[in-house]
């Protein structure tokens, strides 16, 4: 795999990382931002986070970087088990929604007895060079694209034959660009498997076509939710 196919990974898989560490936590997508202001550990916008989460942000600044890596830090290091120490609290104080916020819950990103991971190691996920902590990676093994690839064919048209339901699927796929419609027919039509990496990529744009189908479930789903329901669905690969 080329460094091209490393960064797309990468940006797919901090996107997975970010969106489960909000939702762990329950967290609304201001929190992380109005830290790094509060606590002045770097600058994080809400619309950089809501890209990051979506997986749209190819080159963001290193400040991103060391404001969520430095929060994370202090998180493992000041608020252990929920419990937010005096030092935390004096700092936030005059920000009750925040504390609020932590006191419900503030897990960390970090796999268990590892170290926490700080704005270096975050970069290096991001760019493909680390895999993420195994609760916050959702990616996609090479193996199974094939398999999820089918799943997805199924869910998308029913069970129908493809030129029954084509022109409501298509419509219900949110993207313009020509060589990803394409591909996208082609995958509903038993033609071709989208690859790990093409699928990864997909996922969000994915969620929007299942809601728009009106896919079980899928008002609520996120990209975890649909990755979950595929691999419930998939079959085996035959010998």
């Amino acid at each position: 795999m080329g460094y091209r196919d490393d960064l797309a990974s990468g940006r797919v898989a901090f996107a997975h990382l970010v969106r489960v560490w909000h939702e762990r936590n329950g967290w609304s997508h201001r929190v992380l931002p109005a830290l790094a202001e509060a606590l002045d550990l770097g600058r994080v916008h809400n619309s950089q986070l809501s890209m990051l989460r979506n997986g749209k942000l190819a080159s963001p600044g290193p400040e991103v970087f060391l404001a969520l890596g430095r929060i994370n830090q202090l998180l493992a290091a000041e608020a252990s088990g929920g419990r937010l120490s005096e030092g935390l609290r004096g700092r936030l104080a005059g920000q009750p929604e925040l504390i609020e916020a932590l006191a419900a819950s503030c897990l960390p990103v970090q796999a268990s007895g590892e170290p926490v991971l700080g704005p270096g190691e975050l970069l290096e996920v991001f760019v493909g060079l680390r895999t993420p902590p195994p609760a916050f990676d959702l990616r996609i093994a090479d193996a199974e694209a094939m398999e999820l690839s089918a799943a997805l064919a199924q869910l998308y048209t029913a069970g129908q034959p493809w030129r029954q339901c084509r022109e409501p699927v298509l419509a219900a796929y949110p993207v313009s660009k020509k060589q990803r419609r394409e591909r996208f027919v082609e995958v509903m039509a038993g033609l071709r498997d989208y690859t790990a990496v093409e699928l990864e990529a997909e996922l969000p744009d994915l969620v929007i076509t299942a809601r728009t189908l009106g896919v079980s479930g899928s008002q609520q789903m996120e990209v975890d939710g649909l990755l979950q329901l595929l691999r419930r669905k998939r079959l085996p690969k035959t010998a």
